[in-house]
């Protein structure tokens, strides 16, 4: 019989790969969302077109398909061996977030007023001034509550994961349920509570900073 303490311990090492899948996501997507979102803003339709269709189809289809398609996609097709389930996982969800940030940060960006810029030029600031000194903490400020959302519902899309079998904490309550006990799989909750919790906090305090914008 297992006891809670060897029940906690497993449950830690799958959430071990759960914060890492979470940490490595954000790493890689939100600069990269960045990119995404100067690509669809872009004035040449020849660039912002297809930069657009590729948002449009990432954010319009399921994640746990797109995992799949990552994960068995390149053997399927063109006969590439398997990328490590991990690493499919991984990519697959800097590609959605990257997507879903883009728009965040467009809504940012446009949502600053355009007579902000120009009151920074009157004054013979240069656009790297203007981006810094008044455009920058608006548009933060303006993007942490979306960000927010959208860090807690990552927590949780992790759990996707074991569909390709990337041993996640949900995979390794499971192989207890497989045993015979099931409360492993409800304990998992507390997990992710704490988890959302800390992150509420952190985005919390950090819209309480910049409240000075109201």
């Amino acid at each position: 019989m297992y006891s809670f303490w060897d029940v906690t311990l497993s449950l830690l090492d799958g959430f071990w790969i759960t914060g890492k899948l979470f940490l490595l996501t954000l790493l890689f997507a939100l600069p990269l969302g960045l990119i995404v979102c100067f690509g669809s803003m872009s004035k040449y339709k020849i660039l912002s077109a297809p930069v657009k269709t590729i948002v449009w189809i990432i954010r319009g289809s399921p994640l746990m398909l797109q995992i799949l398609i990552v994960y068995y996609g390149p053997g399927l097709m063109f006969g590439l061996p398997l990328l490590p389930r991990f690493s499919a996982a991984l990519v697959t969800f800097v590609i959605n977030y990257s997507c879903y940030f883009s728009e965040i940060y467009r809504g940012g960006i446009q949502a600053v007023p355009k007579g902000q810029y120009e009151a920074g030029q009157v004054l013979g600031m240069t656009r790297s001034q203007i981006f810094f000194r008044v455009t920058l903490l608006q548009f933060v400020k303006r993007i942490i509550p979306p960000m927010g959302n959208e860090l807690i519902t990552l927590v949780k899309d992790t759990a996707l994961s074991r569909t390709i079998a990337v041993y996640e904490i949900i995979w390794a309550a499971e192989s207890f349920q497989k045993k015979g006990l099931v409360w492993p799989l409800f304990y998992t909750a507390v997990f992710y509570l704490v988890f959302n919790g800390l992150l509420t906090i952190l985005f919390s305090k950090a819209e309480k900073k910049l409240s000075y914008f109201n």
